[in-house]
């Protein structure tokens, strides 16, 4: 039978963690004299008490567990944060039902960035904290996540990543403790420089701080309607941009380099692919903006270059509605969509490294049609690459398509029409955010869809952010027999 007291001791302490960050939007709407500071007191409250009898009561030696055990426990702790998360946004001053408010709440801890909310620009202080805290939160969770626990599942390819660094010269650190101590410190560094460059481009000290959060962590809620178009500055933009790509690309190479690798980023093949494809994507869609809308050159290369990197980051912040630029722009920004950021950063969708595996795995298969008596191997970043990684890689694949086409049909089954449910479902399963079309796009809100679209939202956002297999492996029969 599965021991669940390792897994209840470690969600506990997570619960605790929880609890004590709402300390901090409630100080900040105790500041400004809102009565929101009563709510966020009390949920933490409640948060605290939960984890704290969590811990009494399961307490025991965590030394190692099974695999079983980690894929609950991985599960788990993405379902808790968002159910205790969602308590200040239901019982805030914002009149959201539990639906609206789990929605917001997993959204941001996943760093979606889809939202319910209307009227952010009066919205109370601690509010916006909190939705940037849980973006901030779930950025650097997914990065420890990416590099310490999906190798171990092997979960769609990402055992590639723990080959890498099985040899002694490849580590990056000696001890996972000290990697994690690495990590928190270089995403803390990285968020206060973009908080202070924010502030310096134009923003007030709040703006700044609550943008830089979801920018690193590439999860796109604003303190604005308007997103970050609401600043009309190219200054801003631009910070955004380079924030955007530095939480796009692996932390465990930024470790690297601190500790005396400067060159591990440029020699990263997954890097360059993503470096290539981003200013590919860039160029192609400044030509058009400049020769199809009569745009002048700098403005179309800001406009393409701000909402290109955003939409294939997953950040989803938005300075135009680019559903009016036209078919070719909204096709091209829907494929980026599933494209995704590198393995071991912030972002989600297909991720860089796993285009790459089909790549040269359709690339081998090519060239045996025309050479059928030759041996040929696929390789990823210098090294030959197993079966097992290309089975992982095309088999995640083929479920992330099955996955998005199975919440669009669900989607449009709860009443959306086709670009809504196509986009609203390639949204959540890629952790992306805005969709497409009048209702969910850049300048909308998810507030007017159904309660029954919402939760299959929600359920395609941490199928998503989980990386599929982690979630579906626990509806097998199989996984619960001892």
């Amino acid at each position: 039978m599965l021991d669940v007291r390792p897994i209840l001791f470690i969600v506990g302490i997570l619960l605790t963690t929880l609890s004590l960050a709402m300390v901090v939007p409630a100080v900040a709407d105790a500041a400004v004299g809102h009565p929101d500071w009563q709510v966020f007191t009390a949920a933490a409250g409640l948060t605290l008490f939960t984890g704290v009898m969590l811990i009494l009561t399961t307490r025991t030696s965590v030394r190692r567990m099974n695999l079983r055990q980690a894929f609950v426990l991985t599960a788990a702790c993405w379902l808790v944060i968002p159910t205790f998360g969602a308590l200040p946004f239901r019982f805030a001053d914002l009149e959201l039902s539990y639906t609206d408010a789990f929605f917001e709440a997993m959204s941001g801890i996943t760093t979606t960035g889809s939202t319910v909310i209307a009227g952010l620009d009066f919205a109370p202080p601690g509010i916006l904290l909190w939705r940037a805290l849980l973006q901030w939160l779930g950025g650097v969770g997914i990065i420890v996540m990416a590099i310490m626990v999906m190798p171990m599942l092997r979960v769609g390819g990402m055992q590639l990543f723990r080959m890498e660094s099985s040899e002694k010269t490849e580590k990056a650190l000696p001890r996972t403790a000290q990697f994690a101590a690495w990590t928190g410190v270089i995403y803390l560094a990285l968020t206060l420089l973009c908080t202070l460059l924010y502030h310096m481009a134009g923003m007030g000290g709040f703006d700044a701080l609550a943008h830089a959060m979801t920018t690193l962590a590439t999860g796109g809620f604003s303190t604005r309607d308007a997103s970050v178009g609401h600043f009309d500055s190219a200054a801003v933009d631009a910070v955004a941009v380079a924030f955007m790509l530095a939480g796009s690309l692996p932390f465990v190479l930024y470790v690297r380099v601190v500790r005396g690798a400067p060159r591990s980023l440029l020699r990263d093949q997954q890097v360059r692919w993503f470096a290539t494809i981003v200013a590919t994507a860039v160029a192609t869609m400044t030509a058009y903006l400049a020769t199809q809308h009569d745009m002048a050159a700098p403005a179309a290369l800001r406009l393409a270059a701000f909402n290109v990197i955003s939409v294939m980051t997953g950040t989803g912040y938005a300075t135009a509605d680019f559903a009016l630029w036209g078919g070719f722009a909204v096709i091209g920004l829907f494929v980026l969509m599933f494209v995704g950021g590198c393995a071991g950063s912030t972002t989600c969708g297909l991720k860089i490294f796993r285009l790459q595996v089909l790549y040269q795995a359709a690339r081998v298969q090519l060239r045996r049609l025309l050479t059928p008596h030759g041996v040929f191997v696929p390789y990823y970043n210098g090294r030959p690459l197993g079966d097992d990684v290309l089975t992982s890689v095309m088999a995640f694949f083929f479920l992330f398509i099955l996955c998005w086409a199975a919440i669009a049909v669900g989607l449009g089954l709860a009443g959306l029409d086709f670009i809504t449910a196509a986009s609203g479902a390639a949204t959540a399963i890629a952790n992306v955010g805005p969709g497409l079309g009048p209702v969910i796009g850049p300048h909308g809100t998810f507030a007017p869809l159904p309660d029954a679209a919402k939760w299959l939202m929600a359920a395609g956002m941490l199928l998503g952010r989980l990386e599929l297999f982690t979630i579906l492996v626990l509806l097998t029969p199989g996984f619960w027999r001892d």
